[in-house]
């Protein structure tokens, strides 16, 4: 069986190609830049989520389809609504209508858990908007998908995005574990290869059409993780630093929450007559029908 995985160069993507090769999937790489963990037993295809014959070409005779590619850093997704949205709402739809095309079974999308919460700004409504467009293109074609919503990520090949790589990384530079943010904030972390395995436990047939959260199994304060970190590392207690800092778009201790929001009616004082306007309209067609004659 072929598996495509768009986005296979990063963090998340890159693993969830190691656990397809492990499960014996023929395994097809697609990103913008040739990965650097990429095995013998794996394919490469440079190549933009914007190049829809690429996409239509790299998906020929796959049986599932992953979606990894986004702009997917919420601080710089705020300030980039356009680039945004060619990536993370028209970049998924070309990767979805090649899978059509293509006739490909399953459909794997990477959304995330903000996709209902408050928060995110332009990412998590990008993510909202392509989440509607994977199941429509399952209502309107009958293309099966799994959408995966993935919480807060942590472990091997992470880059500086990673909040907790950022952590861990000045403590070890700096001899202080030190930490930016709500004071109340709480995460869910997941190791990313449970993230990994969880992804490719998502084909069974069991997770078609439906829409899973890969979150840890434990809740933990970050309070709480720098004085963990700070005891692995045999710091002393004082030496963790807390300072409290808001960062909009950032959830502090979940990130659901319900939005449902009442339309509201607007309806004009003094308004046109159906009737009114159906003659209105007689008239107009009238004067051109005499016009053209």
């Amino acid at each position: 069986m072929k598996a495509v995985v768009v986005g296979a160069s990063g963090f998340l993507g890159s693993h969830v190609a190691d656990k397809l090769s492990d499960s014996g999937y023929d395994v097809t790489l697609y990103d913008i830049f040739a990965s650097k963990w990429q095995r013998d037993d794996q394919t490469m295809c440079v190549g933009n989520i914007q190049d829809f014959e690429l996409l239509l070409k790299v998906t020929e005779g796959a049986t599932v389809v992953y979606n990894f590619a986004a702009l997917a850093d919420i601080n710089i997704a705020k300030s980039k609504p356009i680039e945004t949205v060619n990536l993370n709402i028209l970049g998924n739809v070309n990767v979805l209508e090649a899978c059509r095309i293509n006739n490909v079974s399953r459909f794997v999308f990477a959304s995330s858990v903000y996709v209902f919460s408050r928060e995110g700004g332009f990412y998590r409504c990008s993510k909202q908007a392509a989440e509607d467009y994977v199941r429509e293109y399952q209502s309107r074609y009958g293309m099966d998908y799994t959408i995966l919503r993935f919480g807060s990520l942590y472990g091997p090949r992470a880059d500086d995005g990673n909040g907790l790589l950022r952590i861990v990384r000045s403590a070890l530079s700096t001899g202080r574990v030190t930490y930016e943010g709500n004071i109340e904030a709480t995460r869910e972390y997941i190791h990313i290869r449970d993230a990994a395995q969880a992804s490719v436990v998502a084909l069974q047939d069991e997770y078609k059409n439906e829409s899973l959260t890969l979150t840890g199994t434990e809740s933990i304060k970050v309070n709480d993780l720098l004085k963990m970190l700070a005891e692995i590392l045999n710091f002393p207690q004082e030496d963790v630093s807390f300072v409290d800092k808001q960062y909009p778009g950032h959830y502090v201790r979940t990130p659901y929450s319900y939005q449902s929001k009442a339309g509201i009616k607007l309806t004009l004082p003094n308004y046109v007559e159906l009737g009114q306007g159906l003659l209105q309209i007689i008239e107009n067609e009238d004067i051109v029908i005499r016009r053209d004659l």
